[in-house]
């Protein structure tokens, strides 16, 4: 296994989704034993852009893609995992993400949201104020949160 520091970062988008109050999608992993949300993510495959990864982890993570794309972070936003976990990971192969984040607005309802999909990564769902976001998440990634909401302040 490579050395952590000399791992790259696994290429990834990150989902911002506001409903018509402007509260955010947040997510509870179901693999997480404490007590953390999370905005939708996950990797992008080979020969996609950020908004086509954007909404097909939309469907794949909350089983909708009823949303409308505003907005791209400008910056690629990286995020070291914890060396024991980053081990566990990926077969090791990564140190942390890179994410490209894309602000989205929910078109549909409620109703359609439905995280019980194929491969499911979450096990409760809500929406929250943006300002709790950094709060909510694991440590690791709340400088990223604190990140998107500074970019995307004036859209919020």
């Amino acid at each position: 296994m490579q050395d952590y520091f000399e791992r790259p970062y696994r290429p990834c988008v990150g989902i911002m989704l506001l409903n018509a109050d402007n509260h955010v999608l947040v997510g509870q992993r179901l693999d997480n034993m404490v007590e953390a949300w999370q905005m939708p993510q996950g990797g992008i495959d080979d020969g996609e852009t950020p908004i086509e990864a954007g909404f097909r982890e939309m469907g794949e993570e909350i089983g909708t893609t009823k949303a409308e794309f505003i907005a791209e972070h400008p910056a690629w936003l990286d995020y070291d995992i914890p060396v024991e976990l980053a081990d566990r990971l990926w077969k090791g192969k990564f140190r942390g993400q890179t994410q490209k984040w894309l602000l989205f607005r929910f078109t549909g309802e409620d109703s359609d949201i439905n995280i019980a999909t194929a491969e499911p990564e979450f096990q409760k769902w809500k929406w929250a104020e943006p300002k709790v976001l950094p709060s909510l998440a694991v440590p690791f990634k709340r400088d990223v949160y604190e990140g998107i909401l500074a970019e995307f302040a004036d859209l919020l």
